[in-house]
């Protein structure tokens, strides 16, 4: 029993990168920093373990993650220019709006990612998951009139079904 949950628990490269980044963090490599290193790893990976992962049911679809990447760094690039010529302009701020959007994907895990790809663009943030009903609240930058929040709608809806695509095979 306690076998299974050190083999459970223990995942060799989460020890080496711990002992890495602790060596890096001490500034060298040296014999007292692998073993103090060593063992923070251990007591992190036995007093901190990492909650399963809700990964039933995803399947990955290798080439449209890669597409939806290609495509995400092109979002990427124009919402950041966007987000720069709305804080430099001579003008006043935009108006800016909180949204309820329905999510309908059907796993945590790939809810979690689509959540992380929408965060890490300019523009836009997921303030709240309601996860019991699938509800993102979004806080929007640009809401000047009713196009733009249909605009923003439209594109939490276009990364809901590419991330449906790509983690449930749909």
């Amino acid at each position: 029993m306690l076998w299974q949950k050190f083999t459970a628990r223990f995942h060799p490269m989460y020890l080496i990168w711990i002992v890495v980044l602790w060596c890096l963090m001490m500034g060298e490599f040296n014999w007292p920093n692998l073993v103090g290193g060593l063992l923070i790893g251990l007591l992190v990976i036995f007093a901190l373990p990492l909650p399963a992962m809700p990964t039933r049911g995803v399947n990955v679809s290798w080439l449209r993650l890669l597409a939806f990447i290609g495509i995400w760094l092109k979002d990427l690039a124009f919402a950041s220019v966007k987000v720069s010529w709305l804080a430099l302009r001579p003008a006043a701020p935009p108006k800016t709006a909180i949204l309820k959007v329905p999510m309908r994907v059907s796993n945590e895990f790939v809810l979690y990612f689509a959540t992380c790809a929408y965060n890490l663009q300019p523009g836009g943030s997921v303030s709240d998951i309601d996860i019991a009903n699938r509800i993102w609240t979004i806080h929007v930058l640009d809401a000047d009139d009713e196009d733009d929040i249909e605009r923003e709608i439209q594109n939490v809806l276009d990364l809901e079904r590419r991330m449906i695509k790509i983690f449930e095979g749909v």
